[in-house]
């Protein structure tokens, strides 16, 4: 016949293919799984890509807290200033030690002795630690010359990490104003008395650490800190 209409089976034929290709309206449909270059799903591909992010997150976590951690320390430190930190030994005995004499080291002819926890057991003490390579250790000698002839209290000197040989040179150039050294050769007894450096001065009462000063010593720490903390110590010790 002439007409070019479909027959009622074509017509029946193309319907279903339409039915099947095209879903209803508002029907979800899950999208053609499509090939990488390297023959794996697309989605498989997905995971893979994500995971690396996953394990490069994971591994921020550490220096996320060690940043934190940081931050803690030097507001602590009073914005970088090592001479504000409190100290976890005052108000507590002194760590148990003794400490041998540095040799040659001498006054009016005799030996100066070493230092030990019995030597801080009564009165007011002032520990200074300190070390020949130390510049400031040098810049504040001439401040602990002077204290020592505070009568009031005993002064002594614990040499780290230090030979014997350069603790005598540094002490008779710039004169010994401790009546008893001791050699902390290794400096295992600086790290029982919590020395995070040199110099570092304490005050003692009664073989109880009740002050820390961190860092040199000059006139104004002098008179504001360190000489504030030794009549409060001598107060306390008045008081029955």
């Amino acid at each position: 016949m002439g007409d070019s209409g479909s027959s009622p089976a074509e017509t029946y034929a193309h319907s279903s293919r339409s039915a099947r290709l095209d879903p209803p309206l508002g029907a979800c449909r899950r999208p053609p799984r499509a090939r990488n270059t390297f023959g794996n799903d697309a989605g498989d591909a997905g995971v893979s890509a994500s995971s690396p992010r996953r394990v490069g997150l994971l591994a921020l976590v550490p220096l996320a807290l060690f940043l934190a951690l940081a931050m803690l320390f030097y507001a602590r430190l009073g914005a970088g200033d090592p001479s504000e930190v409190p100290s976890a030994l005052i108000g507590k005995p002194v760590p148990d030690f003794q400490l041998d004499a540095v040799a040659g080291l001498t006054r009016d002819g005799s030996p100066v002795p070493g230092l030990s926890t019995a030597d801080l057991a009564k009165g007011v003490s002032v520990v200074n630690v300190f070390a020949s390579w130390c510049a400031p250790c040098r810049a504040e000698h001439p401040l602990l010359v002077e204290l020592a002839k505070d009568q009031r209290i005993r002064l002594y000197g614990l040499n780290y990490k230090d030979t014997d040989d350069q603790a005598l040179r540094f002490l008779n150039g710039l004169g010994n104003p401790y009546a008893a050294v001791g050699a902390d050769r290794k400096g295992r007894v600086g790290i029982d008395w919590g020395v995070y450096g040199v110099p570092e001065t304490f005050v003692v009462v009664d073989g109880r650490i009740v002050a820390k000063l961190v860092g040199p010593l000059n006139p104004d720490r002098l008179s504001t800190e360190l000489k504030p903390a030794i009549d409060k110590a001598l107060a306390a010790q008045a008081t029955p």
